[in-house]
């Protein structure tokens, strides 16, 4: 699979809250920032190069979070792109907390939603944020709040639309009363299967559906699997086809894969362009969800 026709706009389009245009195939920013997500990234020239290099492959979709760093990953978006090329959409995620690696914590208070998107408009140099997504619903705090609150930032035009992560079809239907939900961000990949009812719910109501880790395949990456049967078929990488996969799941599907090296970002780009055959799609899907089942 050949890198220098790499472009995200081969994977098709989608309009996120019906009026924002993106090509489906986007980068997920978190892998830009240190060990544990957590401070500066190890190469940070290489990070600001990769960055550097989605417009020139058709990715304009950024998804990232202020917890990312934390703040680091939105001040490097804005370090590399800024001002940023027209219609380039960055989605930002608020409602996590760190102190120190690998440690996340949900805080969902209103008010500190509302210092978070504040922080998240100056991190990345702009007025409005075209997409907030509440990183996670805080357990603690009464979720019509938080989503009252979403619904707040909408009104005082600090953002043009919301999503959520790590929901249920429940949880989307209850702040559904609130705001009209535009993404909603859950863990899926071809060995992961949990969230297949969001993902049918978006599908069914139009709704972007962003999920992360997408290239995951366990078993089925390995030499003389069915993907690494696949990739040599395709003339591509597993991790490729895995990718292509998730593309053709469904329409509404946004996969962000994430790097901090230009290389990987081409390789990731170029699965755009593979158009898996209805048989392959089949076989490919039919292995993952044994493969899901065997685990849970």
């Amino acid at each position: 699979m050949t890198h220098s026709s790499a472009n995200a706009a081969n994977a098709g389009t989608f309009m996120i809250g019906g009026d924002l245009a993106i090509h489906r195939l986007g980068f997920g920013a978190m892998r830009i920032t240190g060990p544990g997500i957590w401070g500066p990234p190890a190469d940070h020239d290489e990070a600001i190069r990769t960055l550097r290099r989605l417009p020139e492959l058709g990715v304009n979709f950024i998804d990232t979070a202020d917890a990312y760093g934390p703040d680091v990953s939105e001040w490097l978006i804005r370090e590399a792109l800024h001002p940023y090329p027209k219609g380039l959409m960055i989605a930002t995620k608020g409602g996590l907390t760190r102190s120190g690696p690998d440690i996340w914590k949900p805080v969902g208070r209103p008010e500190y939603l509302l210092q978070q998107v504040h922080k998240s408009l100056r991190n990345l140099g702009v007025e409005q944020i075209d997409l907030w997504q509440l990183h996670r619903i805080d357990p603690k705090v009464p979720a019509d709040e938080q989503f009252d609150a979403v619904r707040s930032f909408i009104d005082q035009k600090l953002i043009r639309h919301a999503g959520l992560s790590e929901v249920s079809v429940e949880d989307i239907k209850a702040a559904s009363k609130f705001f009209d939900v535009a993404t909603v961000q859950n863990r899926y990949n071809l060995v992961d299967r949990t969230s297949e009812d969001v993902l049918d719910y978006c599908t069914a109501h139009n709704i972007g559906f962003i999920p992360w880790f997408p290239l995951a395949a366990g078993d089925l990456a390995k030499p003389g699997s069915i993907l690494d049967t696949m990739a040599g078929k395709y003339g591509a990488h597993p991790s490729q086809i895995a990718l292509a996969w998730v593309l053709k799941r469904s329409p509404v599907m946004l996969p962000i894969p994430g790097t901090s090296k230009v290389a990987h970002l081409e390789q990731n780009v170029a699965a755009a362009s593979i158009v898996l055959s209805d048989e392959d799609f089949a076989a490919l899907d039919s292995e993952g969800r044994k493969a899901f089942q065997s685990t849970s």
